[in-house]
């Protein structure tokens, strides 16, 4: 996937748009687990913007820049709608409302430590020249070319009209899945960043499992 503004014209289909969008997003987050290829979290080089097509225009690419923290590298035309401006470069949580920051960061804390796959549910109240609007936003893990969790392949869909920019969300409700650990050939359960399971090797003087409470 290029860094550049993404974009896509999704041809009709039988059914209702909430029908058609739901299969978007269960196909977005399917193809994403099937690069995963039997690892925790597949890497930003796999992803071919080819087979998220139907939803290219709401998709982003997120960097972590920090804890809790994540700039926008590419962005689909959805996104800028919503925002009324380029929104590549800018902090993702600039669509959350501002009361909502602190707790979404720590779910982009838990995307990218853990990792975890992050779904929200989000809605926008109405007010002048702005018509309320519900959405969905999900968070998937990548690894850079480095091998770090620091990349995030993200959909954020809306429900409704957008009105006038720029639209910003409360999160109504969080969803957080912690990815299981792959098993390694030695039998050992292999963790984020390259760790072991100490609960599956011999207990070390280094590991939590040692300490004793002495009274």
């Amino acid at each position: 996937m290029q860094d550049d503004v993404i974009s896509s014209v999704v041809p009709p289909r039988p059914g209702s748009a909430d029908d058609r969008q739901a299969e978007h997003m269960r196909a977005f987050r399917a193809y994403w687990n099937s690069m995963r290829k039997g690892h925790d979290v597949p890497r930003r080089s796999d992803i071919d913007p080819r087979r998220i097509e139907p939803l290219l225009s709401n998709a982003f690419i997120a960097e972590r820049i920090a804890p809790g923290v994540t700039r926008l590298r590419i962005a689909g035309m959805h996104l800028s709608d919503l925002m009324g401006m380029e929104v590549r470069g800018m902090p993702l949580s600039s669509f959350i409302a501002p009361a909502d920051r602190d707790n979404f960061a720590l779910n982009l804390v838990d995307v990218f430590d853990r990792p975890a796959a992050l779904r929200l549910d989000l809605r926008s109240k109405s007010g002048v020249g702005r018509p309320e609007l519900t959405g969905t936003l999900i968070l998937l893990p990548l690894r850079s070319d480095l091998g770090d969790v620091s990349r995030a392949l993200g959909c954020l869909i809306s429900k409704g009209q957008i009105g006038r920019a720029s639209r910003r969300f409360e999160i109504v409700n969080s969803h957080v899945e912690p990815l299981v650990a792959r098993v390694e050939p030695n039998g050992m359960r292999a963790l984020p960043g390259g760790l072991t399971d100490p609960r599956s090797s011999p207990v070390s003087k280094n590991s939590r499992d040692y300490l004793r409470v002495v009274k």
